[in-house]
């Protein structure tokens, strides 16, 4: 492979519209880097991540009229059991941002984090009920009446199912952390790279979008580089503070 060899990659913003991506990108450096173990069955087409402590697992399970990316996480000592899901074109890096924030092995902020704060950095419209993109497409409303406490990420590109794009539910007993990564994530003004021969229609119809010449390795060793630096923020961890165990990371494998 030439250090001169270029590809054209598609550089799509905003992010809610870039389409699901590939999930390689939160699946397997949950496993190379974080020591999550996995399951499979040859005959079912899902993917089944366990943590070190056996207290959460995720799920990819393509259900087609339902979400396919599902987080779970048992109650503890200090936090009733929470869970989120994601729809299949939720992008990719927006799953992995929450799932980066769970694995980090720094305690996280002892100070409220608050969620919204990063969209209204971003400038999204504020209604009674919800939080809107300033395109309108995409929308965070966090429900609390009659007994619920859960948030709602949607986006849409109209009215009517046939225009819905996918949605984010999670559960409001979750960090409030881990909510706010998927919100800056979200707002994020930083485009997500994709295939552009594979966008899906509403991004072609919706996002802004450039094309880029990005040399072949930058695009062929990206996840690599993912879970190189995310396996040095634990060995970083760890060396900082003796006393914290660090998971058992299994032995380097396929990542696709």
């Amino acid at each position: 492979m030439s250090v001169h060899e270029t590809i054209e990659q598609a550089l799509v913003a905003p992010r809610y519209l870039a389409g699901g991506g590939d999930p390689a990108w939160a699946t397997v450096p949950l496993h190379r880097a974080c020591g999550w173990s996995f399951g499979n069955d040859p005959l079912m087409p899902r993917v089944i991540l366990t943590s070190p402590d056996q207290q959460a697992d995720l799920r990819l399970d393509p259900a087609p009229d339902d979400q396919w990316w599902r987080l779970h996480h048992a109650a503890t000592a200090d936090r009733p059991a929470w869970w989120a899901s994601f729809g299949a074109r939720t992008p990719v890096e927006l799953i992995a941002a929450v799932l980066d924030a769970l694995t980090a092995p720094a305690a996280p902020p002892t100070a409220a984090t608050d969620p919204l704060e990063p969209l209204r950095q971003a400038g999204w419209r504020w209604s009674p009920n919800s939080r809107i993109s300033p395109d309108g497409i995409a929308e965070v409303e966090h429900f609390t009446d009659h007994g619920s406490n859960t948030w709602f990420i949607t986006a849409a590109v109209g009215e009517g199912p046939e225009h819905h794009l996918w949605q984010a539910r999670i559960n409001g007993n979750a960090p409030g952390h881990l909510v706010t990564a998927f919100t800056r994530a979200l707002a994020s003004p930083t485009p997500l790279v994709r295939d552009p021969f594979r966008l899906p229609p509403h991004t072609r119809q919706h996002a802004h979008i450039r094309t880029e010449q990005l040399p072949v390795k930058t695009v062929a060793f990206a996840l690599e580089r993912r879970i190189a630096d995310l396996t040095a923020r634990h060995a970083s961890a760890t060396t900082q503070s003796p006393a914290a165990g660090a998971p058992r990371l299994p032995k380097p494998g396929r990542t696709r």
